[in-house]
């Protein structure tokens, strides 16, 4: 089993959306790293620190779970959303997503306070330059930021 982070804009997706529809498939990823760790490396199973980014207060808001194995993003075939790829084809997808479910809705674990934690300092949101929407997260790190929710 892995752990991930993966963010998403309020204004776009929030913890409460997935608290309404249970599950959602991690649509609109365009970073070939961050695909790359949908498509090659999430399992069914996985545990997922949901994060809001881009807004007021940043942070951890819920644990959800990969429920299912990769698949090409339907949105970069629709010429008209905001994540058309002219460049994908059915046959020859650039861009995937998995469904993550719901797990539990948590507190606010802002970014600042991530940042106070020892613990943490590795984690990769919080290193420099680190602007990719998904990242691992280490198992110990998990288990720390579990315990503090």
């Amino acid at each position: 089993m892995r752990y991930w982070l993966m963010k998403s804009e309020p204004s776009d997706y929030s913890i409460d959306d997935l608290v309404r529809d249970r599950r959602v498939a991690w649509y609109g990823v365009r970073n070939y790293q961050a695909r790359n760790f949908m498509r090659d490396q999430m399992q069914v199973g996985d545990k997922v620190l949901f994060y809001h980014s881009s807004c007021p207060q940043p942070g951890i808001v819920g644990l959800a779970e990969v429920c299912t194995a990769a698949f090409p993003d339907a949105t970069q075939f629709d010429p008209a959303h905001k994540y058309f790829d002219p460049k994908a084809t059915p046959e020859t997808p650039r861009w995937f997503n998995v469904e993550v479910a719901l797990t539990q809705k948590t507190r606010l674990m802002p970014l600042s306070e991530i940042r106070g934690y020892p613990a943490l300092e590795r984690m990769r949101i919080l290193q420099k330059g680190n602007r990719l929407s998904i990242t691992p997260v280490d198992p110990d790190e998990w288990a720390f930021i579990v315990g503090q929710l």
